[in-house]
């Protein structure tokens, strides 16, 4: 399970949207390059940058910054906002991106989504923003769509998706839980990878959303941002908890135990106690030999 790390990219300035308007954004850096090699350094597996100047008003000024972060770094970068055109596709592709995300396009024209996934397979991932009666909704959350989720994913499965973003709509990811619905429903219908979009509060959430599982298979990834900027937790101790998925001590997993050392250090006020909780759970992965 892969940790991706989120950039939002608004008038050249990484920011963070508290409730998911754009009007009520929070700048975090000026230096959108410099903070996706910040995330990059502390362990993120990939980035993911969403473009809010493209996605809310079809405003591209920012594609050569992204241009610019996608040379800097040496991971895969997705990029997301605005690509609702073949034009679009290529044009970041050609930029150097690992993948592009959608969501509009293939709600709206199910044909060009075949043709473009022919034209470039493996390359476009779909987004898909679900209500919490799971109806998809489009446009920056601005329309329903009238189709469910699991209508949604065996049609873009079958149309060549690469892969598939799950978030929840209108959820406060400070307070709320996953939609650990959405999610399971699509781990179990499709075949490709399913990355939960939405956050999460805490490890705790870490650790719920590794115990998701059908037919084999989990969950391919996790998006962070805010968690991390908000002092939830930290990217080390994200990458910590996804480096082992299921192997089972008891009724604990390596997950559960990661998160339950990262909650007993909040807790103690000598490090050495949590070192040597940290250091048990190594042992025990190690195979508890002596």
């Amino acid at each position: 399970m892969e940790l991706y790390a989120r950039v939002n990219i608004l008038n050249g300035r990484a920011v963070r949207l508290p409730h998911g308007d754009i009007t009520e954004f929070i700048s975090l850096d000026d230096d959108p390059v410099n903070r996706a090699k910040g995330w990059v350094k502390k362990g993120a597996d990939r980035l993911h940058i969403v473009d809010l100047d493209a996605a809310a008003r079809g405003d591209y000024r920012n594609r050569d910054l992204i241009g610019d972060m996608i040379k800097a770094l040496d991971v895969p970068v997705q990029v997301g906002g605005g690509i609702r055109s073949e034009a679009e596709i290529a044009r970041v592709l050609d930029m150097g991106a690992w993948r592009v995300v959608v969501g509009t396009l293939p709600m709206v024209d199910q044909v060009l989504f075949w043709e473009l996934n022919r034209k470039y397979p493996y390359r476009i991932v779909v987004s898909l923003d679900v209500c919490e009666d799971l109806e998809v909704v489009i446009k920056g959350w601005t329309e329903h769509s009238g189709v469910y989720l699991e209508e949604a994913l065996i049609n873009l499965s079958s149309a060549g998706a690469a892969g598939f973003m799950i978030s929840e709509v209108g959820r406060d990811a400070f307070v709320d839980p996953p939609n650990y619905e959405a999610l399971e429903m699509a781990v179990e219908i499709v075949d490709e990878p399913v990355v939960a979009a939405g956050g999460v509060r805490n490890l705790d959430d870490i650790g719920q959303l590794m115990q998701i599982e059908a037919n084999g298979k989990r969950l391919a990834g996790l998006v962070v941002g805010r968690e991390v900027t908000g002092g939830r937790f930290t990217v080390e101790e994200a990458s910590a908890a996804l480096a082992v998925v299921g192997s089972a001590f008891g009724p604990w997993t390596r997950a559960d135990l990661d998160a339950a050392v990262a909650k007993y250090r909040t807790v103690v006020s000598e490090s050495q106690s949590a070192d040597a909780a940290a250091a048990f759970v190594q042992w025990l992965d190690n195979g508890g030999a002596e």
